[in-house]
């Protein structure tokens, strides 16, 4: 357990870090990207190939292992889009574009103390809060049998019900 917390923090460590020197925690700097007709900032592009090589060995070794390095849980099995999925990406797209922030940069901007952040912050976990209870109570109402302890931030499994 201490040693997958470890490697949470440190990953998280790293990320923060990589976020900091890539001048991503800087909404206007993502602002820019997202502005093609006017002064457009391919900055957050090179970011973003930058960590596909990452990401592709990350993903390889799981593969290989069959699952993570430092948990039970495998990859997930579902291949298709469904309107969760899709509902979730127009939500992040929208919250990205008018806001500059995503989740991750979000969290570790809130060092900078800027009320902006703080904001944007609040309003992300009040709706994965209300998300949260939202789901839980829509399967209380819908299942006959019971469901298995599920992490809160993965909802309930399709399987559950």
């Amino acid at each position: 357990m201490a040693r997958r917390i470890l490697a949470a923090l440190a990953a998280g460590l790293i990320f923060g870090i990589g976020l900091t020197f890539s001048g991503m925690l800087d909404p206007e700097k993502v602002l820019g990207f997202l502005d093609f007709v006017g002064d457009w900032d391919p900055s957050l592009a090179f970011v973003m190939a930058g960590s596909i090589p990452v990401a592709w060995v990350g993903f390889a070794v799981v593969r290989r292992l069959g699952r993570p390095l430092l948990a039970e849980a495998t990859l997930p099995a579902a291949r298709f889009i469904d309107r969760k999925l899709i509902g979730g990406a127009i939500l992040f797209g929208v919250g990205w574009g008018l806001a500059g922030y995503c989740p991750g940069p979000a969290l570790a901007s809130l060092g900078f103390l800027r009320w902006q952040t703080g904001l944007f912050v609040m309003a992300m976990l009040t709706a994965m809060i209300g998300l949260d209870f939202r789901n839980r109570e829509s399967t209380q109402d819908h299942c006959t049998k019971s469901i298995p302890d599920v992490d809160s931030t993965l909802g309930v499994p399709d399987d559950a019900c």
